[in-house]
């Protein structure tokens, strides 16, 4: 079942993307809103019930579904609904055109528009960026965006339908990434709000700030090295480990620096444009040739491999479970 549900979510989200503004993302939103403005007080029991309920309510439904989809329609509508959860949770096209846009932007020599689609996606201050930089924060964020769109839900979904958990994989997986981004979009020297959908502020405790980065941080280590250990099988292998083991440090979190630095030793770039943006004392970028437009063609290439050598393995696992 994992890899004809992952197979065609896959599919069907090449031919036809969801949309940003999708009513389950608009959900979403209003669902932490009202978390985190009913439930969320400030003390650390309520950040855990806050961010329960969040994860929690979305991935028991779907769970819920799915066994009742198993027990009363059987094998097929369950199929199909893992295939709806995976077209929601999973894809490239959720972040790729962010992706394509710069770099037409960059091909055709327009560096200003290409700095404007930069922050416009990442929100960062990128008027002073040279070319190369460009270039790097890019890769950078590109890698990251698949890691946390496709990699880290197929493999959540994947490890977990091992114990018939999948769909609970799946969601957890992306609403817990989605509430570390939207719980700590602001800094904590900053006011404790957040914009809503409404047009008001929500106040968010530093207590569930806190909560949230670390369950995310501890979620997403599985999936991370994971990731970093398909680009290095995909890439240049001896490079790979060793920037993961040399040089992983040099970003701000550790599940990324852990990607990152794989990722630099893989396809040889420079990479570290993160912990530079974070003013890290110190920082300094990976090994590797500076970066330019002919990585983008390389890191296209080491992702899609990836998802062939993974997608590969999960069909071998699942004849093997079928034969056995």
């Amino acid at each position: 079942m994992s890899f004809f549900s992952i197979f065609l979510a896959l599919v069907i989200e090449q031919a036809r993307p969801m949309s940003p503004t999708h009513f389950l993302h608009q959900w979403l939103r209003k669902w932490a809103d009202w978390v985190s403005s009913h439930v969320d007080g400030g003390s650390r029991t309520q950040a855990w019930l806050a961010w329960g309920l969040l994860v929690g309510v979305p991935a028991g439904l779907a769970m819920l579904i799915h066994w009742m989809l198993t027990f009363t329609l059987g094998w097929f509508f369950a199929v199909a609904w893992n295939v709806a959860l995976l077209y929601v949770t999973l894809g490239f096209r959720q972040f790729s055109h962010h992706f394509t846009g710069i770099r037409d932007a960059l091909n055709e020599g327009d560096e200003a528009l290409a700095r404007k689609l930069l922050a416009e996606w990442q929100q960062v201050e990128v008027d002073d960026l040279p070319r190369n930089e460009i270039v790097r924060h890019v890769i950078e964020h590109s890698i990251l965006s698949a890691h946390r769109h496709v990699f880290g839900v197929f493999f959540s979904y994947a490890l977990l339908s091992v114990i018939g958990l999948g769909p609970v994989g799946a969601v957890a997986y992306r609403v817990a990434e989605f509430a570390k981004r939207y719980w700590t979009a602001t800094s904590p020297n900053q006011a404790s709000k957040h914009l809503t959908d409404s047009g008001t502020h929500a106040w968010i405790s530093d207590a569930l700030r806190n909560l949230t980065q670390q369950t995310w941080r501890a979620i997403d280590w599985v999936p991370a090295r994971a990731t970093a250990m398909g680009f290095a099988i995909m890439g240049s292998f001896e490079d790979a480990m060793d920037g993961w083991r040399h040089h992983s440090e040099k970003f701000p979190d550790d599940n990324d620096g852990v990607i990152l630095a794989a990722t630099a030793g893989a396809i040889n770039v420079q990479l570290g444009g993160a912990a530079l943006q974070a003013n890290l004392p110190g920082s300094t970028s990976t090994p590797g040739r500076a970066p330019e437009l002919g990585h983008f063609a390389q890191v296209v290439g080491l992702v899609w491999r990836t998802v062939v050598m993974w997608m590969v393995l999960v069909a071998l696992l699942s004849l093997a479970n079928l034969l056995g």
